[in-house]
């Protein structure tokens, strides 16, 4: 009769089932939170990043699949002096030489050079002369500032380029190294203190590409959302001709107060266009109501939503440099009702 194990050890192979179990879960959940995903490319250049993805991922699978025949065939030859299939040492050499060097270094060097001659130059920094629209993003702790050069646009963490344009994106940042990044457009580039690096976008289709910041940045380095709108020419022309205009006056006595509050407020840190309050601390709120979140992607643009921004910003994106505004509750009902009225 056999000595059943000790309790200590059930206990130990249970917690390295947990922790395996924990592991795993933790992995999986890596991948989820977002939109965003490489393999389904929008643009000219990332079909090219996609397509050589796929590539690679397929000469893995059969690379894996000549290391695991290799394995099985030493298994089968563990009692035999020659190959399963005829052939001694020499035909066994001969084999491995073919597929375990000489194939893979044919394939690898293909890939070096498809990816550095082909891909390179698909998704490499644009000449400005070979674009139709260039667009100035800069990156800030923790928002993205939007300016179309040529034209009084400004925005902010929104980016509208018309569908099939290629379009120069030049990147700077305002403080600290960010990294801008839409996985369904093109590769990312990074915003160093004093460069300015370039990145080509070209939507092949119409959508809404959402996309982080990917170099670390500090506390609220995971809110900081730039989001691409790709649109028909018509009604990119007619979006940057509204984003071109001031801020609309009030009409009602709400807005009135609303803008009187803002003045007051919030025109320390904010550009509000058509007024005196041109500070670029935060970003410009001269069309803040058509965009879609606010805070850089950190809660969306509702009014129930942006009351709740102003009255405690601190709540929503610790660390960000927007104070508690000193207002009542009804004091931020007129700037919200201002604010909204702002598209």
């Amino acid at each position: 009769m056999g000595v059943p194990p000790r309790r200590g050890s059930w206990a130990r192979r249970g917690r390295w089932a947990g922790g395996l179990l924990c592991a795993a879960t933790t992995l999986a959940l890596t991948g989820c939170g977002g939109d965003e995903n490489t393999l389904d490319p929008a643009g000219q250049p990332q079909h090219s990043i996609a397509h050589l993805w796929w590539w690679v991922m397929t000469g893995a699978w059969i690379g894996f699949a000549v290391v695991c025949a290799f394995l099985f065939l030493g298994w089968l030859r563990r009692n035999r002096s020659g190959l399963p299939f005829g052939g001694g040492d020499r035909a066994g050499t001969i084999l491995v030489i073919g597929l375990g060097v000489v194939t893979p270094l044919v394939v690898l060097t293909a890939l070096f050079f498809w990816s550095n001659v082909t891909v390179l130059k698909s998704t490499a920094a644009p000449d400005p002369r070979s674009t139709q629209l260039t667009i100035d993003v800069i990156g800030h702790q923790w928002w993205w500032e939007v300016r179309y050069p040529g034209s009084k646009a400004v925005t902010a963490n929104e980016i509208h380029i018309p569908v099939g344009a290629r379009v120069n994106v030049v990147a700077t940042t305002a403080d600290v190294i960010h990294s801008f990044w839409i996985p369904e457009l093109n590769r990312k580039i990074d915003t160093v203190p004093g460069m300015r690096n370039r990145l080509l976008l070209n939507a092949d289709r119409a959508g809404v590409f959402t996309g982080e910041c990917s170099e670390f940045c500090g506390l609220q380095h995971a809110h900081m959302t730039a989001v691409v709108v790709a649109e028909p020419q018509a009604e990119f022309r007619r979006w940057l001709a509204n984003m071109a205009k001031p801020a609309r006056a009030p009409a009602t006595a709400q807005t009135q107060r609303g803008r009187g509050f803002f003045l007051s407020e919030c025109g320390g840190c904010h550009q509000l266009r058509g007024s005196d309050s041109r500070a670029r601390i935060g970003p410009d709120l001269t069309h803040v109501a058509s965009r879609m979140t606010l805070a850089a992607g950190t809660l969306p643009n509702t009014p129930a939503a942006l009351a709740a921004w102003i009255a405690d910003p601190q709540h929503y994106k610790p660390g960000a440099k927007m104070p508690q505004v000193p207002l009542t509750r009804a004091q931020i009902a007129d700037l919200v009702a201002y604010l909204r009225s702002l598209e």
